[in-house]
């Protein structure tokens, strides 16, 4: 059975997200332990974090995800913004652990002035450190693969594997996928051929014991553009297919998934739950016969309602690479496939 859940505001109290995730139809929620644009925050209570896994229960929202700060940058070549990085990230997963949320979502970071291969490098040190100071948490560290847009590491499965299998607490560490980013990033998820290939290219390069959580978002911008920019489930670049590819792939079966669209409501309806309604018609119809990623002003498939439809316009199938036929390379060297 899938879970899917979505990223919920904890303004109010941490409970608050969770009765914001039942109220909307998710399974798991994923929250902020603390403002995400701000370096301090206050201590979370005992009361709070008892209050926050009573309403789990109560409600029956499992499987609590954290993001961590924008403001980190563990690959950051200036010292004092590196340091500030490593201790904002004890902290991330000192907040996690007293929450009892097993799972905490980092960007790899942005490597600025510095190389991708000193940049790698960086955020490993970095991670080490980080794991020294909470060796008595069992919080991991959930790397999220990126979009690639300006020195932002983590768009190759390559940057991913390479951090993780240089850090010197390896189980401290594990994966979450996000759809825009793989697509922005240049990786194919639509045809099925395309898609069977990115997804054994992750398993080979990282492998799917250590993939614990997918952030679902469709993508405002078209394959490999390398910008991060989410679009609600089939109105964006990529259309229907790669999810219902994505749904109906047994290896995600059991691995959480999370929206991170936009808020608001469309005709009355919540868009979390218009969102969450879409992949759910996804996981019980057949494939879509439309996918907005590969055709001119196609709209969401006919198996959805009608007041729910968008025309989308023009999409391109190219990548920025040359011949616009092959997903972009890393400049990470591959590896053979390891044996697990």
């Amino acid at each position: 059975m899938h879970l899917l859940g979505a990223h919920m505001s904890i303004g109010g109290g941490y409970y608050r997200a969770v009765e914001a995730a039942k109220a909307v139809g998710c399974d798991c929620v994923q929250l902020f332990t603390k403002n995400n644009n701000q370096w301090k925050a206050k201590p979370i209570t005992d009361e709070e974090a008892t209050k926050f896994q009573a309403s789990l229960a109560e409600l029956g929202v499992r499987a609590p995800l954290s993001h961590t700060s924008y403001l980190i940058n563990l690959a950051s070549p200036n010292p004092s913004l590196l340091q500030q990085s490593i201790e904002a990230m004890v902290v991330e997963l000192q907040r996690a652990a007293q929450l009892s949320v097993p799972f905490v979502v980092l960007h790899p970071g942005s490597f600025t002035t510095s190389s991708e291969a000193e940049g790698l490098a960086a955020v490993t040190r970095s991670l080490d450190e980080v794991f020294r100071q909470t060796d008595d948490l069992p919080t991991v560290c959930l790397l999220e693969n990126t979009a690639g847009q300006g020195n932002h590491l983590g768009w190759r499965f390559e940057h991913l594997d390479e951090i993780i299998s240089r850090c010197k607490f390896p189980k401290r560490l594990g994966v979450c996928i996000d759809t825009c980013h793989t697509f922005a990033a240049g990786y194919p998820l639509s045809d099925a051929a395309d898609y069977r290939r990115t997804m054994d290219e992750l398993d080979r390069v990282v492998g799917f014991s250590r993939v614990k959580a997918v952030h679902l978002n469709d993508s405002k911008m078209p394959f490999g553009s390398r910008k991060d920019r989410h679009e609600h489930i089939g109105r964006g670049e990529m259309g229907l297919k790669p999810f219902w590819n994505l749904l109906h792939d047994p290896r995600f079966a059991k691995i959480p998934m999370y929206l991170e669209t936009e808020k608001g409501t469309e005709d009355g309806e919540d868009l979390d739950a218009m969102n969450l309604r879409v992949l759910r018609l996804l996981i019980d119809k057949k494939m879509p016969v439309e996918s907005t990623a590969v055709a001119k002003s196609k709209s969401v498939p006919q198996f959805l309602p009608a007041a729910k439809r968008k025309p989308v316009a023009s999409k391109s199938k190219a990548s920025p690479t040359k011949g616009g036929k092959k997903p972009l390379r890393s400049t990470v060297a591959r590896k053979p496939a390891r044996k697990r």
